[in-house]
This record gives structure tokens, sequence and C-alpha cells, in this order.
């Protein structure tokens, strides 16, 4: 996948990162790539990766030395989590500050980890009301 400019504007490229937990099984990560490949048809300006924290890569760090790598500027991470635990609340600001050391270039923004959206909250209660 490339990095994309905004004409219109002269910005370099933007980016998001879908960052997951991770896991040793391959079917775990069809769900983000899926994510992954809807925002890319969306919005293909956006260059799109996505990272784990532990048990798969790339990590965040590798993602993002990659982005950096591409040109892209503005990243934003966001955490696809339902809860806001301990990886949300402490990891991954921590986590976010030494990439930032790293890759000074990159302004890195770290959206709200996806279950604190109510239309997340509202859509699985939905599925769950269907299943009965």
């Amino acid at each position: 996948m490339s990095a994309h400019t905004d004409a219109a504007h002269g910005n370099p490229s933007a980016a998001i990162v879908l960052l997951g937990h991770g896991s040793r099984d391959p079917l775990w990560h069809e769900p983000m790539a899926a994510v992954a490949a809807h925002i890319s048809a969306l919005q293909p300006q956006l260059t799109v990766r996505c990272a784990y924290l532990e048990l798969s890569s790339p990590d965040l760090l590798t993602a993002c030395r990659e982005l950096h790598a591409l040109h892209c500027v503005e990243v934003q991470v966001l955490p696809l989590f339902l809860g806001m635990g301990r990886h949300v609340r402490e990891d991954l600001p921590r986590l976010l500050d030494q990439i930032s050391s790293e890759l000074p270039a990159l302004r890195l923004t770290l959206k709200p980890a996806v279950g604190a959206d109510v239309r997340v909250v509202q859509l699985l209660a939905q599925i769950a009301c269907e299943c009965r």
C-alpha cells in the first residue's frame, strides 16, 4: 500500500493503525484485516496498517516505522479493544511516548478504544437481541 498526498491541501499523507491485542491463531487476524480493507475502500487516501500489542506481528513500533518510511506524518492509532483496561489506559500511552521519541516526525494520535464508542455498544446490543 503506498502513501498518498492530499493534493488540495499539499499535506503529507495521513495514516491509521488498527491496533489489536494479537493472537497466535491466524484466523483471529481476519476481522482486523477486513476492517482495514473496508477503510481502504471507504477512504483510499488513507494508508492503513494493522498492528498488535503481543503474540502477532507487526508490533506498533514496526508499523510506525513503515509509515514513517512511506513519508506519512499524521498517524492515528485506533485500539480495537472493547474495554478500557490496563493496555489502553497505561501501556498504549507509554508505548506512543516511546515511539514519538524514536520517530519525532510522526504526529501520533491515540484514539479512544472502540468499546468506548456508544455506537459500538448499541450495535453489540442489537446483535445480541437478534440472537434470541
